[in-house]
């Protein structure tokens, strides 16, 4: 089944729901109304269609391997890097001053959909270099913003982010990788690195690695830390490669999915020790990597949303060409394309209407960055960062689980031959499985949401969420149409259970944490799959009011009934999510930790 961009859904997102048009007032943004998006995402589809997705199911069968100490990538993924570099796909929301293209990420995000749909794999390159470019430019000095950025931007060199050692992962706090200052101002790095990203491949002159490591004589824990550049090639005065640095991949992962991904083990500092420049000051190396580590955590949100529609095109296609058994309702005489039985119907109906909730409130989260970081009014920029914030775990969190329960259907779409990896329907499920774990387990981002994002201002900025979804309920009940009271009636309900559990979190953070994070992940699916449901219901305004006016019939017909089931079935969870947290907080701890 050829990949196909959903272009059009894409670009409603932006104009109705992401309000493209307001950012395109921003001065930074002048250039990039509708039609520039439009243009942009249709050669970006040509891309992913054409260039990338046919090597996803090839390189899951041929993945990326070590060999003499070098990592050599799947068969085509280095000519297709090359194209993607060279039309300057990489600096696409990154400064004209370092060779981007400045673009706001509310199209950006839509591209990176396009390009992890087509393969995951091969996104995940381009994903972490936009996650160095953006921690470089936030805290990288002006020789190393100028040294590295214009080579990261052009696809000259790529980026990675070394955090994890094999005995820290998410307690960053036992980092034991070491730094030594030298005479020269340059620091001597030793350690291991484990998971890394394209640690080593052979799509790239260069390899920049962003390295957490502690300087000797630094506070322990967390706030010892300190962050640095250590290239895989030393980088001479002139911008030119010098000789090979210390840092080496020792070995690379066999891993259940994303197999065309080197996740590379890095060595650094067996010969002598691997050259390193700080970044910025020392001990604030985790405050900088959270630079790259929010910028990937919504990429990573935007992965799970791209393998989602993958998968639910493969599934479509299959549905409409298998055949078996005779429909319940007779409307076809013998056996028929199982697209015609309701239960089929009811799991296509929802990958779409999961896949299309989470776009549109990746989409919503994208504009508030761009307005945070770009608006000219000071308060309207703090108000977005705010809501941006605010969304991220959610984003990453709901829409990755959401992607393993669309991957998952997809295969039961199709049946028997979904077990089969000839059909690709099982790639797409193995492929999900790491998007809620990297970056951040959903564990970790609804630990976020509970405490800094819900405890911490008591549920306020929670509860102002809750307020702009009121407002929206009150443009539904304005409506005569069943599925705008349909709508309106589940998202009443799920606001209030949601209105409950952030009462109940707020209540329980300080005096007994353990209630409130007993409830945290079922809070964040809670929250993520309200916020979809708030945007799927403005969509349905919208698709309402052209409907009405002729336009695009087809398409508004289908956004409407995708926002009424998403409603029936989705946000229908609510409810349970609701009582889990409220009143299923003592059951979590209940159990004598001896008796499991």
């Amino acid at each position: 089944m050829p990949y196909r961009a959903p272009v059009k859904d894409m670009l409603f997102n932006m104009q109705e729901l992401a309000g493209l048009q307001a950012l395109n007032q921003i001065p930074e943004f002048a250039d990039f109304d509708l039609d520039t998006a439009q243009a942009v995402l249709e050669e970006c589809a040509k891309l992913n269609q054409d260039i990338i997705a046919p090597l996803n199911f090839e390189s899951d069968k041929n993945p990326s391997y070590l060999k003499d100490g070098q990592v050599f990538t799947s068969p085509g993924f280095k000519q297709a890097f090359r194209q993607f570099a060279e039309g300057g796909w990489q600096g696409l929301q990154h400064p004209t001053a370092f060779g981007g293209q400045g673009m706001p990420k509310t199209i950006g995000a839509a591209c990176g959909e396009m390009m992890n749909s087509a393969s995951i794999s091969f996104a995940l390159c381009p994903l972490l270099t936009d996650g160095a470019i953006e921690a470089l430019l936030t805290a990288g000095s002006e020789e190393q913003r100028n040294t590295f950025i214009p080579k990261l931007i052009d696809g000259s060199w790529t980026g990675t982010m070394n955090l994890t050692e094999p005995q820290a992962g998410s307690d960053l706090a036992l980092v034991r990788t070491r730094a030594e200052p030298q005479p020269d101002g340059t620091y001597k790095i030793f350690g291991t690195k484990i998971f890394i990203t394209y640690g080593d491949h052979d799509m790239a002159d260069n390899i920049i690695h962003l390295v957490l490591a502690r300087v000797a004589g630094a506070p322990e824990g967390v706030k010892g830390i300190s962050l640095f550049i250590v290239p895989k090639f030393l980088v001479n005065a002139d911008g030119s490669l010098g000789a090979r640095n210390d840092a080496h991949c020792v070995s690379i992962e066999h891993k259940m999915g994303i197999k065309a991904s080197p996740t590379a083990v890095l060595q650094f500092g067996d010969k002598g020790g691997a050259i390193g420049t700080l970044v910025g000051q020392e001990n604030r190396g985790l405050e900088y990597m959270f630079i790259m580590m929010n910028a990937a955590r919504f990429g990573v949100g935007v992965q799970g949303i791209a393998i989602a529609e993958r998968a639910y095109q493969k599934a479509v296609a299959y549905a409409r060409d298998r055949v078996q058994s005779r429909p319940v309702d007779g409307s076809v005489a013998g056996s028929a394309a199982i697209i015609h039985h309701p239960d089929v119907r009811r799991m296509l109906m929802t990958m779409r209407a999961l896949t299309e909730g989470c776009r549109a409130m990746a989409s919503v989260a994208a504009a508030a960055y761009d307005a945070a970081h770009y608006h000219p009014d000071a308060e309207t920029r703090k108000q977005n960062q705010a809501f941006y914030e605010f969304m991220v775990p959610l984003v990453k969190g709901y829409s990755t689980e959401m992607s393993l329960e669309v991957t998952d259907l997809g295969v039961q779409v199709h049946g028997g031959m979904g077990f089969i990896e000839e059909t690709g329907a099982a790639q797409h499920y193995r492929d999900a499985k790491i998007l809620t774990i990297y970056e951040g387990t959903t564990a970790i981002q609804a630990n976020d949401l509970v405490g800094r994002k819900t405890s911490r201002d008591g549920g306020q900025m929670a509860r102002a969420f809750a307020g702009q979804i009121e407002a929206t309920e009150a443009l539904l009940a304005q409506r005569d149409s069943a599925a705008a009271k349909s709508v309106l009636k589940r998202l009443s309900a799920a606001r209030q259970a949601y209105l409950d559990a952030v009462d109940f979190i707020s209540a329980q953070g300080k005096g007994n944490p353990n209630a409130a994070y007993a409830g945290s992940v079922p809070y964040l699916m809670l929250a993520g799959n309200l916020v979809a449901g708030w945007q799927l219901a403005r969509s349905l305004l919208v698709a309402e009011d052209k409907l009405t006016a002729g336009e695009d019939t087809a398409f508004m017909s289908a956004k409407i009934a995708t926002a009424r089931f998403y409603a029936e079935h989705i946000l229908a969870r609510a409810g349970g999510l609701r009582d889990a947290i409220v009143e299923g907080a003592d059951s979590v701890t209940a159990m004598p930790l001896d008796a499991f």
